[in-house]
Formats: C-alpha cells, sequence, structure tokens
C-alpha cells in the first residue's frame, strides 16, 4: 500500500491513509489570496496547494470580504492595489472581523522607499497590522517562508491564555 501512496503522490503533496485505506491529501492551512491579476494568483496558488495548504482566491477586496465571513482562514494574501476596494481597506475590514488573523501584504510597487515617489505602502501595511509583506516579483523560497513564519505565529497567538479568555491586545 506504502508504494501505491508514494506513487499517487506525483506533487509530493503530503497524504495520509485512514482507516479505510483512501488516499487524502493532509491540508495544512486555509489561505484566501485575493489579487486582481490572475497571474499572480495561480502562481501563488500554486506553490501554496504543492506545499499542502487548502487554497481560495478572489479577485478583488469585496469579494475577500464575503469568501473570508463565509470561511474559517488560517492565513490571507492581500495585494495593495486593486481596482475598486484596495489592500490596506480589505485589510482594515478583515482585522475588525478576525483581528488575529495574519496578513502577508504583496505589492508591485517598489519596496526601497524613495520620499519623492511617494509613500512606502508595504511598510505602511505592516505599521496597520499585516504581518509581512512580499515584494513582487518574489521568490518561491521567500513566499514559502513568510507562510511559514505567519502560520507560527497565528498558532502560537491563537494557544495564548488571552486568546481563550475573550481578550485581544
Amino acid at each position: 500500500m506504502r508504494d501505491k501512496a508514494n506513487s499517487a503522490n506525483l506533487c509530493n503533496l503530503p497524504l495520509t491513509v485512514d482507516s479505510k485505506f483512501k488516499l487524502e491529501k493532509l491540508v495544512l492551512a486555509k489561505i484566501l489570496i485575493v489579487d486582481d491579476d490572475s497571474a499572480v494568483q495561480a502562481t501563488i496558488r500554486l506553490l501554496l496547494e504543492r506545499a499542502g495548504h487548502d487554497v481560495v482566491v478572489a479577485s478583488d477586496g469585496r469579494k475577500a470580504l464575503a469568501i473570508f465571513e463565509a470561511g474559517d482562514f488560517d492565513l490571507l494574501f492581500l495585494d495593495i492595489f486593486m481596482p475598486g476596494m484596495d489592500g490596506l481597506e480589505t485589510m482594515r475590514l478583515i482585522h475588525q472581523q478576525q483581528p488575529l488573523t495574519p496578513i502577508i501584504v504583496i505589492s508591485g510597487r517598489p519596496i526601497s522607499w524613495d520620499p519623492g515617489s511617494g509613500p512606502d505602502f508595504l511598510t505602511m501595511a505592516t505599521k496597520l497590522g499585516a504581518v509581512s509583506s512580499l515584494q513582487k516579483p518574489f521568490k518561491p523560497a521567500a513566499l514559502l517562508a513568510a507562510v511559514a513564519g505567519c502560520l507560527g505565529t497565528g498558532r502560537e497567538i491563537s494557544k495564548s491564555p488571552n486568546r481563550a479568555a475573550g481578550n485581544v491586545a
């Protein structure tokens, strides 16, 4: 049975065998990706699914809020610049509902800030509550490291005594 499990696992996804010997994908986290660029969505989705995560995508902030309210997400990837509701407003509304949900903001705007070019939105977003930020284009290893760091942070917070008592500082 083990050989069949390994040969069926073509994408190197973690697999478990239940009591009836059915193969199931072991899901590490449920992640919402919010970006108006379908190529970015597809790239992040592929990387995260190959790492064993359950991924849902939304193309703008309003759709993301509706999906977020209907689901129980462990982490969000949020583009800052989108038509309609931008990422900063989306992050504010999500944190009103679930203040401890970790958010990784992403942007194609330059990460090195030049005072003449306008504000540094990635830094601004982290000051407003994002746990991490990534400059597009990013390397797969950087994305996976950011996810691992955020999920570790989120799990530590959710296990803290203050969270169990309903206190959020």
